[in-house]
């Protein structure tokens, strides 16, 4: 289990800060005891802590980039068949780690949208496009690694992290309940919220087998 989190403003001329990033990582130490991890590109910003599985040098540090520092992945979860994917994309692909991380940024320059169709496992990820500004958050076929957003429309600022906690932290959203999420856990004895609603009104949870665009 690790904790990962971004921001990332609408408007270019805005700068994602390093302590805010840092504050939403402190806040899900527990995730990640091993480490922590920044990056900052103007108007994005990723944030990672790590609880190390695969490959416990630093060289499987998050947030993680491809060859030229044009795509960053901060991710948590786990790629069951990253072992099979890995030989197709060493061809036209240098690994400098032996993470199953690598594989969904260097899935996604060979692919595209449907490496999300060729990864098996359990996992939540944030991954930033430089080259289209695109912001690619997705999720696994149960959405058994969480990733949860919200959109702060009059700052054109959006969030995305592992928990709630964070975000309520970092953006100051209203700590309204959500009436209609009240509402669906009664309905559901108790027992859960569906996505993609959660008990604060304006957060929101990827549903399963989803990916959210944001350019």
């Amino acid at each position: 289990m690790c904790g990962i989190c971004g921001i990332v403003y609408t408007d270019k001329n805005k700068k994602v800060e390093e302590k805010e990033l840092k504050m939403m990582a402190d806040l899900m130490r527990h995730r990640g005891p091993d480490g922590e991890g920044f990056w900052l590109g103007d108007n994005v910003g990723f944030g990672h802590r790590r609880l190390s599985i695969i490959d416990l040098s630093d060289r499987g540090r998050q947030p993680m980039s491809n060859e030229d520092g044009k795509i960053w992945l901060t991710f948590n979860g786990e790629i069951y068949n990253f072992q099979e994917l890995k030989p197709q994309l060493e061809k036209n692909h240098q690994f400098k780690s032996n993470t199953d991380t690598e594989v969904i940024i260097h899935g996604y320059e060979e692919w595209g949208l449907d490496v999300l169709k060729k990864l098996r496992g359990m996992f939540a990820f944030g991954l930033y496009d430089s080259l289209q500004e695109k912001l690619l958050l997705a999720v696994d076929h149960t959405s058994q690694k969480p990733l949860y957003y919200f959109f702060d429309k009059g700052n054109k600022k959006f969030y995305f992290a592992s928990e709630i906690k964070p975000i309520l932290r970092a953006s100051g959203a209203p700590r309204r309940i959500n009436l209609k999420a009240l509402h669906l856990y009664f309905v559901h004895n108790w027992r859960h919220i569906p996505h993609p609603y959660t008990i604060i009104e304006n957060i929101f949870k990827l549903e399963p087998a989803s990916f959210l665009v944001l350019d």
